[in-house]
């Protein structure tokens, strides 16, 4: 299954919810209980306070257009010094809720000095978006693969032609420089000269960028997971494919030590052999038996109990519970917003708009990687966008920064880590694992903890979660 059907796949369901009547202006906060005003808030929340700050649609136009965007509070609970706001990822993703749920992981010491603060982007949730309807027409079966492709780009092409010309000045504006902007109001309406941040996966070129605007209001910015310093949906699809690739081939290596178990081989090139034999007798969902030969570290032993039964034409065994072959960064976050995501990409990436190169990059990654290059999906998102791209133009900073990346993650492949260090700076933290934005969920937290207390930054390396046993 590609990342893009995925990625919808965890998240269907979701729906966007606006806040209720009555929530006051930035203009000295009003402050009311979430679980009062916001629908769907979780009744049982006694702590998140929510509000909304007014911005400019178009920062050119400041006396123009304006809209509300969503913020949440939860203060700090012992003696504080500040604020920290609050980025989940995305594109297209809310933090609303995320004060509450960092409360509930292993860096809840955050929120102990600091204020934490969460909001909606503009286009997502709480926040002002633009609502429009998708046709989902499918291909005729009988297609050739690149028709049937072609014809399922150009019909995302016209969805999201028609979604802009429902608001095409609030479309255009949909940048992560101008979210950057209505951090800045965020700053403002909160009496804050100073902010901390806290980003994950795209939060981490949302925190590039306000440092870039920003610098002087920085406090302290924590980056995990981090993007690449600039944005090419073609070389995104690449980097993230090529680390799928090589989580096959280390995947491949651990069943060979494993062989007592598995029986696939005692060397690397033998179970690779193996499971491509394997994979090419599969006739119904080719797509879902690649999602297991690149499966994550924590699954690796159901996985391979999995591919040995259907070797051996037993069962099947389910996979674990929990596992959600997403962008996990962005799964159960309440107000995503799928067009917002391509509209925030699609405005500002440099890649091809053309189908046909598309396609013909497809094809070189195929040929480059067995495996994995044929699920591409991010650089077809923006065929046809009518929008002329907006580049990033990230700048160093001078305010303290912590950069995290992790050493075998798919989703943000831990050189983009290092390219955006030579970009704008800082100190890189490496984790040894694989899970997207895991340092919440680890002991290695406390140095994000620490960070935010004192300003303490970090070269070091720390341990992910364990690989459990074959």
């Amino acid at each position: 299954m590609k990342i893009k059907d995925l990625f919808c796949a965890a998240l269907a369901g979701l729906v966007l919810i606006p806040l209720a009547p009555g929530i006051a202006a930035a203009e000295g906060l009003e402050w009311r209980p979430c679980k009062d005003i916001a629908n769907r808030w979780p009744t049982t929340d006694e702590r998140s306070e929510c509000a909304v700050v007014t911005v400019p649609v178009d920062y050119a136009k400041p006396e123009g257009r304006t809209v509300d965007i969503a913020i949440s509070r939860v203060r700090a609970s012992g003696s504080r010094v500040g604020v920290v706001l609050l980025n989940p990822g995305g594109p297209g993703g809310s933090g609303m809720e995320m004060p509450k749920e960092l409360l509930r992981s292993q860096a809840a010491g955050i929120g102990v000095h600091h204020d934490l603060i969460g909001f909606a982007p503009r286009g997502v949730g709480y926040s002002a978006a633009v609502a429009c309807e998708d046709d989902w027409t499918q291909p005729d079966p009988s297609l050739p693969e690149k028709e049937k492709a072609r014809f399922e780009a150009e019909r995302d092409g016209r969805n999201h032609r028609r979604c802009v010309e429902e608001d095409p000045e609030f479309v255009r504006n949909l940048t992560t420089a101008n979210i950057a902007r209505d951090m800045d109001r965020i700053r403002i309406a909160l009496g804050e000269d100073k902010i901390g941040y806290y980003g994950i996966s795209w939060g981490t070129v949302l925190g590039a960028h306000y440092r870039t605007l920003f610098d002087a209001h920085v406090d302290r910015m924590l980056l995990d997971s981090v993007m690449p310093p600039d944005l090419d949906m073609v070389e995104m699809d690449r980097a993230q494919l090529t680390a799928q690739e090589n989580t096959f081939a280390e995947f491949a290596a651990w069943i060979a030590r494993n062989d007592d178990v598995y029986r696939f081989g005692t060397t690397q090139a033998a179970v690779t052999g193996a499971l491509l034999e394997l994979r090419a007798r599969q006739t119904s969902r080719p797509d879902a038996f690649d999602g297991l030969l690149t499966s994550t570290r924590r699954y690796w032993a159901a996985t391979a109990r999995q591919l040995a039964a259907i070797r051996d034409r037993a069962t099947p065994a389910a996979l674990p519970d929990g596992e959600v072959r997403a962008f996990g960064w962005d799964a159960d976050q309440t107000g995503f917003s799928p067009f917002q995501q391509t509209s925030v990409m699609c405005n500002e990436s440099v890649s091809t708009r053309d189908f046909d190169q598309v396609w013909d990059v497809r094809l070189r990654l195929v040929g480059e990687l067995p495996v994995a290059g044929q699920y591409g999906s991010e650089a077809v998102r923006c065929v046809g966008w009518p929008i002329p791209a907006q580049p990033w133009r990230l700048t160093a900073g001078s305010s303290p920064l912590q950069l995290v990346g992790h050493v075998y993650e798919q989703v943000t492949p831990v050189g983009w880590a290092r390219e955006m260090r030579q970009r704008i700076g800082g100190a890189l933290l490496t984790v040894e694992d694989d899970v997207h934005g895991s340092l919440l969920d680890l002991p290695c937290a406390a140095k994000a903890v620490e960070f935010f207390d004192t300003g303490a930054v970090s070269n070091d390396s720390c341990p992910g979660a364990p690989v459990p046993p074959a």
